[in-house]
């Protein structure tokens, strides 16, 4: 097994697009980039520990491969936006692939470059060597499943369901 790690704005958005793919074990909503350890939700979102809301995806990759699992992140975030997705404006809502090894950040750069040239525009997206990820307090797990009224108006809200559309 492997993982992934993929900041894309809100994790409570990131999870259920991940989650339903066909060779992912878990999708866990968290926190990485940043230098504080165990940081908290209130701290991240306040913009004031460094980390981008992350999900972390377990994945087979006999089943799935990484390239693609970049495909889905790709097609689901606006990477023209510098100050972060949709609503959620702030560091912690910034993009960022955080990569294991040369490999994937290799893989990675070249999907976002594919991207800006179809684009014809420089995107937001850092690619960064993972040095952490501190998993979110359990309110913040498969939101989506607990709250699904309440999740249905986030995406509505917040614009992602229109993007999505598009």
């Amino acid at each position: 097994m492997k993982k992934a790690y993929f900041a894309g704005g809100c994790f409570w958005c990131m999870t259920p697009i991940f989650r339903i793919q066909k060779g992912v074990l878990s999708v866990e909503s968290g926190y990485s980039g940043g230098d504080e350890k165990d940081p908290r939700y209130e701290d991240v979102k306040a913009q004031k520990t460094g980390h981008r809301e992350t999900v972390c995806v377990t994945y087979d990759e006999k089943l799935i491969a990484y390239d693609r699992l970049l495909e889905i992140y790709l097609a689901n975030v606006d990477p023209f936006d510098p100050e972060g997705q949709f609503i959620d404006k702030g560091r912690s809502y910034t993009l960022a692939v955080f990569t294991t090894d040369d490999e994937e950040a290799e893989t990675a750069r070249a999907a976002i470059g594919r991207l800006e040239k179809g684009a014809g525009k420089e995107s937001f997206i850092s690619v960064e060597s993972f040095k952490n990820f501190y998993p979110a307090e359990t309110e913040h797990q498969d939101y989506d499943l607990k709250h699904p009224k309440e999740f249905a108006k986030e995406i509505e809200e917040s614009g992602r369901k229109a993007f999505r559309e598009k």
